[in-house]
């Protein structure tokens, strides 16, 4: 990834951002878009194309795992995500209400969002609440480090988290991990 990397949130951003999101004009839809990206590590694009035949079970209900379709997916990367219960319960509640369309992420006018559009709506969020260097990349960039982050104690490795990502390469997945100087620390300490 050439240029400046987008910047990873911590817990209050990610907080900060979902207060934004519900005093937004489309609330329950926004909060769907910020839970995609930091639950589920999807790009702007695949939030943008992302849909409900891809989220529900055989019985029409919120399924464990997105099944994104190479269509939707950059480089037909397409991939199985389990759906974290946070985003389950969001895409739950926004079924209720978005009921009529083949698209999760719907525009005002009931019409498939466009990836630019979600680019900009993050940008404004991050804009409006104060974080600088934060883009629409920002939540996958933070999915896929804590995903990197904890992926040894739920018995799983690297690997794991490049499929998750749906990198074709370790190396790219590598390049998304934002270090921790204070586990660097804490790991010199122990050698």
């Amino acid at each position: 990834m050439a240029g400046k990397q987008a910047k990873v949130l911590g817990d209050n951003h990610i907080r900060a951002l979902l207060v934004y999101a519900q005093a937004s004009r489309y609330p329950e839809r926004n909060h769907v878009i910020v839970m995609l990206s930091v639950k589920a590590g999807l790009r702007a694009g695949e939030i943008a194309n992302l849909t409900w035949p891809m989220v529900l079970d055989p019985q029409g209900r919120v399924g464990s795992t997105i099944e994104l379709q190479d269509w939707a997916a950059k480089k037909r990367s397409g991939r199985r995500i389990p759906i974290h219960s946070d985003l389950r319960k969001a895409l739950e509640y926004w079924r209720t209400i978005n009921n009529g369309s083949e698209f999760v992420v719907t525009s005002e006018r009931g019409t498939r969002m466009q990836p630019s559009s979600l680019v900009n709506w993050f940008a404004t969020a991050y804009r409006k609440i104060g974080l600088d260097g934060c883009s629409s990349h920002s939540g996958r960039r933070t999915f896929i480090t804590r995903a990197a982050r904890l992926v040894h104690k739920a018995g799983g490795s690297l690997r794991d988290v490049q499929l998750l990502a749906g990198h074709r390469s370790i190396q790219t997945t590598q390049r998304y991990i934002d270090g921790d100087t204070d586990a660097q620390k804490r790991l010199v300490s122990l050698i």
